[in-house]
């Protein structure tokens, strides 16, 4: 069994080329970073670091690396014969992946097993987004054909891989916890055996509990312990205020969990215990800044504040808290990111009392549009940050 794996940073090399590897796949890793794959090739193997209770360490061996961006060819060849495809590159590089996959489809034989295709990305449904680019690069009347030689299957993916010390070379610190929920009915009878990883007949309920739980959490923390003047995550949920805010925006987005999917109350408070609790380990280097980076994506109409807000404030469910956190977001200055340093810009831009500015902003940055129940408290949360901008 073979998996190429597109994208080998921390979380391509600590959760998920791990995980393929130890269910017995032959694994190829996919980058377009020339050092890092020139250093994986050298190599030959690295250690998966854990830390928390029950830590072990693993090692991951018998892989290759290709450079996708300078050996197509290669790359090709590997997929040529592989049984799964993965990702971890984030749902904004999906398209750079595209143009290896259409070509792998069209030279697949059509008496071939399909190809599994797995986007494993913090986004709502990333292999479908990844399908649809596959799609618009294949002629309509060859798209069934290609489809046919492919199995696309969504998951959510959950491990905190921190950002890794300095000399830490290829290894990978990482937690103990892990999720990979993956969704069963793409595959029929056939599923692929990965252990580790889990098959449910609907994903929808996990991946948003997921992202509105550990991700919506973790951005919390991370912007509020920046304002609070804190470097670490596990630091900021140290400081009881912090700590409050981030139970508190929890409160909402649970509320909205509940109300959509099958998971009760004493199920999502003990899930969102266990997150607040993973995030408190003080073993895991994880720090503000990374966490925080990429606001202006992270404000998204889909994403970790703005998708359950939205939902909520439609139900006339509390969103104080949320809104909060977008305000906190505004506020996160950290020149070395470059969303930071748009958003920045964005915020400063034009005359600060020009009526219709920061309902611009609100539509230009979260996607919300006029009218909407949660736009009023976008509004007041974007002119607040531009006061004090």
């Amino acid at each position: 069994m073979k998996a190429v794996h597109f994208g080998a940073g921390n979380i391509g090399r600590g959760f998920v080329g791990l995980l393929l590897h130890e269910a017995g796949y032959e694994v190829v890793f996919a980058d377009v970073n020339a050092e890092l794959i020139d250093r994986l090739a050298a190599s030959g193997h690295y250690t998966v670091h854990e830390v928390g209770a029950g830590a072990v360490d693993h090692v991951v061996d018998r892989y290759r690396a290709v450079n996708s961006a300078t050996d197509a060819a290669a790359l090709a060849t590997e997929l040529e014969t592989a049984d799964l495809a993965t990702t971890a590159v984030g749902p904004t590089i999906l398209r750079f992946i595209a143009p290896h996959l259409v070509a792998a489809l069209r030279a697949r034989p059509a008496d071939a097993p399909p190809l599994i295709i797995m986007a494993c990305e913090n986004a709502i449904n990333a292999t479908d987004l990844l399908r649809d680019e596959i799609s618009a690069l294949s002629d309509p009347d060859e798209w069934p054909a290609l489809a046919a030689r492919a199995v696309f299957a969504n998951t959510a993916v959950d491990r905190i891989v921190p950002g890794q010390a300095p000399g830490a070379g290829l290894d990978v610190t990482v937690e103990t916890f892990f999720e990979w929920a993956i969704e069963r009915p793409p595959f029929g009878a056939l599923a692929p055996e990965i252990p580790g990883a889990h098959f449910v007949a609907d994903l929808a309920p996990y991946i948003e509990r997921k992202l509105f739980t550990v991700n919506t959490g973790h951005a919390a923390a991370a912007y509020f312990g920046f304002l609070a003047g804190h470097e670490r995550i596990s630091e900021a949920l140290a400081d009881e205020a912090v700590a409050r805010a981030v139970e508190q925006v929890l409160d909402e987005t649970s509320a909205l969990i509940v109300a959509k999917h099958d998971f009760g109350e004493a199920d999502q408070a003990a899930y969102r215990a266990e997150i607040l609790e993973r995030f408190r380990n003080p073993e895991l280097p994880d720090t503000v800044e990374r966490v925080g980076r990429q606001p202006l994506r992270k404000l998204g109409r889909r994403e970790r504040f703005i998708g359950p807000a939205a939902e909520l404030a439609v139900r006339g469910l509390p969103v104080d808290w949320l809104l909060a956190a977008v305000g906190a977001a505004l506020r996160f200055d950290v020149p070395a990111d470059p969303e930071s340093a748009e958003l920045r810009a964005l915020l400063a831009a034009g005359d600060a009392g020009a009526p219709g500015y920061a309902r611009e902003l609100v539509q230009t940055v979260t996607g919300i549009e006029a009218g909407h129940p949660l736009e009023a408290g976008l509004i007041a949360a974007f002119e607040e940050a531009r006061s004090a901008a």
